[in-house]
């Protein structure tokens, strides 16, 4: 049985999350998912930002929110970015998924993760962002070991 890894750290800016997404997105391989724990306007895209530059994707990255999935393209793999956030049923949304999740060719970033819990593998990265009384925004990730290679890519 795995153990899970954590780390958290503070971030003090937009850029500093940015930053932090770029670093984890630089050691991506294909096959990763990657749950973004957040309130509205916590840095999920922000972060997702990162993690396509970091990743090589050249794409204009924006929030999901309304149209519920984009894919940013890299080299090596794509990246599906969903959001949940509207969705009180995920219906066929849950079947893209699905299909993507288990895929080594695509990385899989999920936003409002909650109607589609049962889909995801235990095999994720949890990243879980909050905002403190400052302003600044503390960052905590969490992960089987099999996947702590993430954790050190940010640390």
């Amino acid at each position: 049985m795995s153990t899970d890894v954590t780390w958290q750290t503070n971030s003090t800016s937009t850029d500093a999350t940015e930053q932090l997404g770029q670093r984890l997105g630089k050691v991506l391989k294909g096959g990763e998912v990657i749950e973004l724990v957040s309130d509205l306007g916590g840095g999920k895209t922000t972060f997702v930002r990162g993690v396509a530059r970091g990743a090589g994707s050249e794409d204009k990255v924006a929030s999901p929110s309304f149209t519920l999935s984009k894919v940013y393209k890299t080299a090596g793999f794509e990246i599906h970015h969903f959001d949940f956030y509207r969705l009180n049923e995920p219906g066929v949304l849950a079947h893209e998924l699905a299909e993507v999740v288990d895929d080594p060719k695509q990385v899989v970033v999920i936003e409002w993760a909650d109607v589609v819990q049962h889909i995801l593998p235990n095999k994720r990265l949890t990243i879980t962002i909050a905002q403190t009384p400052t302003g600044e925004r503390t960052l905590g990730f969490r992960a089987p070991s099999a996947l702590s290679y993430l954790l050190k890519a940010v640390q």
